[in-house]
């Protein structure tokens, strides 16, 4: 499935673009805690979505060959998120916490934003 891994690649485009932004926040301002924890969730948040692009690949391609897939890798994203919150919560001075949970949201958000981005350029 091609279609998976091109939108895997403009998705990640966009997310280095804010991972970068975020990083500039952190070096440039005194909101370092909170610009940090943006960037452990989101970092992570990409990594769980490189697993489900990879995934979906594997799964479209055992549909065509009519064999069964286990599972997408639920319970590994999870545990990504998992991660992400217990290191937020055991470094509170590195990390703010509610930072870490819309880092994690991110790669959501910005596959929204990115259809609404393609339906508007599909009905011009």
């Amino acid at each position: 499935m091609p279609e998976i891994q091109l939108l895997f690649n403009r998705h990640r485009k966009y997310i280095f673009t804010l991972l970068s932004i975020y990083t500039l926040g952190w070096v440039f301002t005194s909101y370092q805690t909170i610009f940090l924890g943006l960037i452990l969730g989101t970092s992570i948040g990409l990594y769980g979505h490189w697993q489900w692009a990879r995934k979906m690949s594997g799964f479209g391609d055992a549909v065509l060959a009519g064999k069964k897939i286990r599972s997408l890798g639920t319970l590994a994203r999870m545990a990504g998120a998992i991660l992400a919150v217990i290191i937020a919560t055991r470094y509170p001075d590195k990390f703010h916490l509610l930072s870490v949970i819309m880092g994690l949201m991110t790669p959501y958000i910005v596959i929204m934003i990115d259809y609404l981005i393609q339906q508007l350029k599909f009905n011009e």
